[in-house]
């Protein structure tokens, strides 16, 4: 590169040039320099200049380089050429007019850069004059409430974050897709408008982007089919945009997207729509902007996305590499801030505060600053109307329930007109069709389709209910999306049958809303739903009819009723459905009959119970008086400092006695016992069998109170799971329920450390005499061989246990020979033990060897993820062939054992009768392996009917063996081949045999594409009365033990 300082000879013409480039702007100099990097813009045979050399180039150096790169005429060319790519009018035809006047003089060159001639057309600094007004014009003709207080303004640290949007992630690369979701109205669309603004006014990005388009999804979703760049052309200011600068340097281009959830975009995200478009196809807008978001326009081009949380799902299915980042809106202390300034009290607003944060809708609604606009105008006008009015709207509805009807009160009196009920179900009908289509921008069409009058538009929009859109001529939205599902709510409960789009009916549309709330878990209907629940309040009802003059449907709870009582038999609630929405809406009712009545046919329940959900559940779970089934994880009632002095004992005093003191119970403690007390209430209901409490934190007072409850005896509690508990040490309190269930029978406790003191008293408990435990899992509990020496004491002493899971803790040879000596006990009633992942290797094996000999109850041995070995097999084998050896199922899968190990097994076999399910999978047994288990199989003596052979290393040549097998013995129902090399011809070979008569194979386990070469088979089969079932993950446990490990 030529240096700084060096002065090129330069005659008139070139001279005048330089004075071209003096007179570009920073922003200019580079987009020219860019220019110089587009094949297009420069002559076929032209030799790429560097890009170190141009980045740093000044207009002399500049210069010197299009001298060097483009001698003659070709500087003149290549310069006129990159100036009318840039838009640059009237500097081309100035340069053109230059051009044909050689003869001139030349004016002396500036020694100063000149300012841009003012007439000079930059297309850069029009498009960022004309997104400046247009930004400023959205933010000038947003209205905003009475009374609506703006706390944030550009702030240093909000600048901050703004930079952050494109910081480069954990792979070090910068994000070309960024997506800002959250819920409606937390500022999504403010933060992006910032985005844009501080690139206009250069404070942000103004380095990394030479053009930036700002893409109103509302906008697009009403357009007629244009092209890609007619889409970019449409708001330039001239008619002539640079579109072959925005294709050379994609790179340059920011796109903001607001509001993807307005648009109809296709998300299947596949390739089986239309190919690419070009740049100047016509399609539709839709169509574009999927192609847009899928990269395949642009690649290179950087997005920002604002959509709701709700439709995110369907971005995931079409961005690539997208950054997620949250926007959540107001905190709890901006909350109170908005509080004080509006009612100018500080106890007031902390006041109301904790009351929102008491209330989960409201807490998370909250987050946007217009409900909390909405909280201040309800609870304003109440204590404006009643001066000893308190904090009495107990949910969410009730609130909105209070916003509507006192903002109605003080209407224009041609409200009350005759034809006010119709109008109103008109508007309802209107915000529940927008609900149905995602559509909360309706336009003058809309308005008119559904006979709504001018002077009730004007008047919601003067009571800021709905909002005049700033971008749309002759558009409304509803002010925030809670009051478009609070009216789209209201339709359905107001009289009429008819529903809102047209072919079901109201009750109809309210089944399918109910199933995609609480089936699909779509949380777009969560609010709309919990809004229909709520005005089923018989008090809110009779205030909406009074101040609405329309009466409520009953056919709605009917509609509810049967819905509930059909859900036991429809199969849903044991695979997706959404508890905690459903117990949400059931509490917003506030009506305990018809939530009983909602309740009364539940049979099992599923809850992850935060700070905000235990007010929720305990008042729906003491009406379930029908639940077996209940998985409970508490993450609300976390251990506190407990003082101990004066509590008495908890089996003869309440919680609320516990915390009499008022040292220890305040306002939040005292509504936590008593809503613990609920949930308690439904462990002696009569019905519930298994509990499962896994991943709780509880602190030992509440733990206490649990068990208390669990030793009633109209409690009829099984199972009992308490997997991952925080702290470990409320574990001990289980002893007063083993002690005190009789109906007990198992217990999982694994993913606990116990420690010595935990397990030590667990164990202890299982010998007394009232303990009527069978099973036991203690998997993952960081139990040693010396834990061994106390449980093999307790199975010493204990009759009664059948079933007992150690799996994966480090009990090492030493323990089992530990547990063996309690085995060989001749009374012990222990049936299936699971050592799993203890650290076991040959010498346990002689020990359970032993065991298995003198114990006729052992029928079930899981051994798998040990270091066995082949010698460790050979001691097993010598209990195993004994005629007298009750063992029925053996697990070695994963044990280091070969070829050798699998003969022992097989002769082994040979003289075993009871032996019925073998897994011997994950070992590289080979195909010499596998054929001696499979001659050993096919003599009559042997009763085996499950054969595990999963990742054993068997190939094609071992498929003949195992067809013998399966032509041969009916007993063998159960076969996995997952993970061998079988290849199509080994399938074929089996199939041979799975089509015989003699065959009676009903589940078998092939990799995926060995499957498909047989599935057309295998329908074909199953016509004819065939059972078979081939799985491609297999899974050994029979639905008795599904419970347990």
């Amino acid at each position: 590169m030529v240096p700084s300082d060096h002065v090129t000879p330069v005659d008139g013409t070139q001279e005048k040039l330089l004075s071209h480039l003096r007179g570009l702007d920073r922003y200019q100099l580079e987009e020219f320099k860019l220019g110089l990097q587009c094949p297009e813009l420069l002559p076929k045979s032209a030799q790429k200049m560097p890009w170190a050399d141009l980045k740093a180039a000044s207009p002399a150096d500049l210069l010197a380089l299009l001298m060097e790169y483009f001698p003659g005429g070709q500087l003149w060319d290549v310069t006129l050429q990159i100036f009318e790519n840039m838009g640059l009018t009237s500097l081309c035809e100035e340069l053109t007019a230059e051009g044909s006047e050689m003869a001139r003089e030349p004016q002396q060159p500036s020694q100063e850069e000149p300012e841009t001639p003012s007439e000079q057309w930059d297309p850069r600094r029009a498009c960022r004059e004309r997104l400046k007004a247009r930004i400023l014009a959205m933010w000038d003709n947003m209205p905003w409430p009475e009374g609506h207080i703006y706390l944030r303004h550009v702030t240093e640290q909000e600048h901050e974050d703004l930079m952050h949007l494109l910081s480069p992630g954990r792979t070090g690369t910068q994000p070309r897709t960024i997506v800002l979701h959250g819920a409606a109205g937390v500022g999504k669309t403010t933060l992006a408008r910032k985005v844009v603004m501080h690139w206009v006014e250069g404070s942000l990005f103004r380095d990394s982007f030479s053009y930036v388009f700002y893409l109103s999804c509302h906008q697009l979703r009403d357009m007629e089919d244009t092209t890609f760049a007619g889409l970019l052309s449409q708001d330039w200011p001239t008619s002539r945009a640079p579109v072959r600068y925005f294709m050379s340097h994609p790179e340059r281009l920011l796109f903001v997207i607001d509001g993807f959830e307005e648009m109809n975009v296709p998300s299947d995200g596949d390739d089986n729509g239309p190919p690419c478009p070009d740049w100047y196809q016509q399609l539709p807008v839709a169509q574009i902007l999927l192609c847009l978001l899928k990269k395949d326009l642009v690649p290179a081009a950087t997005l920002l996305i604002t959509t709701r949380d709700d439709p995110s799902k369907d971005l995931r299915k079409v961005l690539r590499n997208p950054r997620w980042i949250r926007i959540l809106g107001f905190t709890e202390a901006d909350r109170e801030e908005y509080f004080f300034r509006y009612f100018g009290d500080r106890h007031k607003a902390s006041d109301i505060s904790w009351w929102v944060r008491e209330n989960e809708v409201l807490c998370h609604s909250c987050a946007a600053p217009l409900v909390c606009w909405t909280v201040c105008t309800c609870l304003k006008r109440q204590r404006t109307r009643r001066p000893t009015f308190q904090l009495s709207a107990q949910t969410a509805t009730g609130l909105y329930t209070c916003f509507f009807s006192s903002l109605l009160e003080v209407a224009e009196a041609s409200w009350s007109k005759p034809s006010w009920p119709q109008q109103w179900r008109a508007l309802c009908a209107l915000a529940a069709s927008g609900m149905w289509s995602s559509r909360s921008t309706f336009s003058r069409e809309d308005v008119e389709r559904w006979h709504l009058q001018v002077p009730l538009i004007d008047g919601l929009l003067q009571l800021n209910v709905l909002q005049k859109v700033s971008d749309c001529e002759d558009c409304i939205t509803f002010a925030h999306q809670s009051f478009q599902a609070f009216l789209g709510a209201m339709f359905y409960v107001l009289g009429g049958q008819e529903g809102a789009v047209g072919g079901l009916s109201k009750c109809q549309e309210m089944r399918v809303l109910l199933n995609d709330a609480f089936v699909d878990a779509n949380v777009y209907w969560h609010q709309m739903t919990l809004f229909s629940f709520g005005l089923m309040n018989r008090h809110l009802a009779r205030e909406v009819e009074a101040t609405l003059h329309c009466e409520m449907s009953p056919d709605i709870i009917d509609a509810l009723l049967k819905w509930a009582e059909e859900l036991p038999t429809s199969g849903i609630l044991s695979c997706s459905f959404e508890f905690l929405p459903f117990f949400r809406c059931l509490y917003e009712t506030q009506e305990e009959t018809l939530v009983k009545q909602m309740l009364s046919h539940l049979p099992e329940a599923d809850l992850d119970l935060g700070d905000l959900q235990l007010q929720v559940t305990s008042f729906c779970l003491k009406q379930c008086q029908r639940l077996s089934q209940l998985r409970l994880s508490v993450n609300c009632l976390a251990p506190q400092k407990e003082s101990t002095s004066g509590w008495g004992t908890p089996e003869r005093q309440s919680l609320l006695q516990v915390f009499s003191s008022p040292f220890l119970l305040n306002r939040q403690t005292y509504q936590e016992v008593c809503q613990w007390e609920n949930i308690c209430s439904v462990f002696h209901n009569g019905h519930l069998s298994k509990l499962d409490l896994s991943n709780s934190k509880l602190s030992a007072t509440f733990m206490k109170k649990l068990c208390y409850e669990l030793r009633n005896p109209r409690c009829k509690l099984q199972k009992l799971t308490c997997r991952s508990m925080t702290p470990v040490r409320v574990l001990r309190e289980l002893v007063q329920v083993l002690h005190g269930n009789r109906r007990l029978t198992h217990l999982n406790l694994s993913s606990n450390s116990l420690g010595a003191a935990v397990s030590t008293m667990i164990f202890r408990t299982l010998r007394h005499s009232a303990c009527h435990l069978k099973y036991l899992c203690l998997e993952k509990c960081n139990l040693s061989a010396a834990s061994s020496e106390g449980l093999a004491v307790t199975l010493t002493g204990t009759r009664r246990l059948s079933r007992l899971c150690l799996g994966f803790n480090q009990l090492r040879d030493d323990g089992v020979q530990w547990l063996c000596a309690s085995l060989r006990q001749l009374d012990s009633a222990l049936e299936r033990l699971v050592l799993c992942g203890c650290q076991l290797s040959a010498p346990s094996c002689r020990d359970l060897s032993d065991a298995l000999l003198q114990n006729a109850s052992l029928t079930h041995l899981d051994l798998r993820k040990n270091t066995l070995g082949d010698e460790g097999v050979r001691l097993l084998c010598q209990a195993l062939s004994r005629p007298d050896c009750r063992l029925q199922s053996l697990d070695v899968s994963d044990c280091s054992v070969t070829a050798k190990g699998c003969r022992e097994l097989a002769d082994a076999l040979r003289h075993n009768h009871s032996m019925k399910v073998l897994d011997i999978g994950r070992n590289q047994v080979g195909d010499a392996g596998g054929r001696r288990l499979c001659e050993a199989v096919r003599r009559s003596c042997c009763a085996l009917n499950t054969l595990g052979l999963e990742r054993c290393g068997l190939t094609s040549a071992c498929c003949r063996h195992l067809a013998l097998v399966l032509g041969s013995r009916e007993s063998l129902v159960n076969l996995n081949l997952i993970g061998n090399d079988l290849g199509p011809e080994g399938v074929n070979v089996l199939w041979e045999s799975l089509e015989k008569p003699a065959c009676k194979l009903q589940k078998l386990g092939l990799e995926k594409d060995l499957y498909d070469i047989v599935k057309e088979k295998l329908k074909a089969l199953q016509e004819k009365g065939c059972f078979l079932r081939i799985l491609c993950k297999w899974d050994f446990n029979d639905l008795e033990d599904t419970w347990w490990w």
